[in-house]
């Protein structure tokens, strides 16, 4: 599993005309799912995230997490993170779950949030053409693997 992960003032998804999911102050996830991921791998992703400390305390040091600052998520599915670029110059995406794989993993993904935090969890919508509007605070921008 692949997350890019964005500290936001704000973020928005819309698909088509109708704003799926929208935030202010907290984490825009950009989420792959790869072909062999597992159900332990993606929990312990969604709690790396919750405990991420990349919200600045009183002393402007990194030190909050997004559960600390009561901030918002936003969760949006990214297959393309696991576009290979080695070879030419079209992405092979080999690497990325399927989707009978990828929507149920994304899924529980987002109930994890909803399971284990009183955070506000918003969402795209799978497989779906989307366009995100952001402000990345900082920028604070890191990706994470497992």
């Amino acid at each position: 599993m692949k997350v890019v992960v964005q500290r936001v003032s704000s973020a928005s998804v819309m698909v088509g005309n109708e704003i799926t999911g929208a935030i202010d102050k907290g984490l825009l996830l950009l989420v792959g799912v790869h072909q062999e991921d597992t159900e332990e791998q993606m929990k312990w992703m969604c709690e790396k995230i919750l405990k991420l400390r990349v919200f600045e305390d009183e002393n402007e040091k990194m030190n909050l997490s997004v559960s600390d600052v009561h901030g918002e998520i936003l969760v949006v599915s990214q297959f393309t993170l696991y576009g290979d670029t080695k070879k030419g110059t079209r992405p092979s995406y080999i690497e990325a779950a399927r989707p009978e794989k990828a929507e149920p993993m994304y899924e529980a993904m987002i109930q994890y949030f909803k399971d284990h935090s009183d955070l506000n969890i918003q969402t795209g919508k799978f497989g779906a053409m989307m366009d995100l509007k952001l402000v990345n605070d900082g920028p604070v921008t890191l990706i994470l693997e497992k």
